[in-house]
Formats: structure tokens, sequence, C-alpha cells
């Protein structure tokens, strides 16, 4: 099991901040293995996380890629891209 964390305007539109998600069986999961698994429940979920959308995710607290591999345990966090001024 992995924790997803979410943030800022994906906590607030899907009206949670947390929540565990099971690895696949042959454990090769990476970041995008988890985005397509929650853009695959439709709806809002596939409005604002999936295609190219500006989405950004840290696995245990350090930025990854959609490549990077996710293991049993981890905390990952999904959050929109931050801008300045």
């Amino acid at each position: 099991m992995i924790t997803i964390l979410y943030f800022a305007r994906f906590r607030e539109k899907l009206g949670l901040d947390r929540e565990t998600m099971a690895l696949p069986a042959d454990d090769a999961a990476s970041v995008q293995t988890v985005l397509d698994q929650l853009t695959g429940r439709g709806g809002l979920w596939a409005e604002l996380l999936g295609g190219d959308r500006g989405v950004l995710v840290a696995i245990n607290q350090e930025m990854a890629t959609r490549d990077s591999s996710i293991r049993d345990g981890d905390e990952v966090a999904i959050f929109p891209p931050v801008t300045g001024g």
C-alpha cells in the first residue's frame, strides 16, 4: 500500500486530503501508473489529473518524474504547479 496526499486545489476539488492505494502485484509501479489509476476513475479525477495537465508529484518528500518508481510503503504527494511573481 502507498499513501497518496493531495494538496491545494486538488484537495479542495476532490474533497479529500489523503487515501491509500494498493500497488500492482508485480510491484512495477511508477508515478504514471498511479496517475493512470486515479484518472481511470473518470469525471473530476480525469479532468484534474489526466493527460498533460500540470501535476507535480513528490515521493517521500522528494520531487519525482512520471517515470519514477513507487514502492510499497511510499508516500506520494500530488499537487498543482506553483507559480510565483
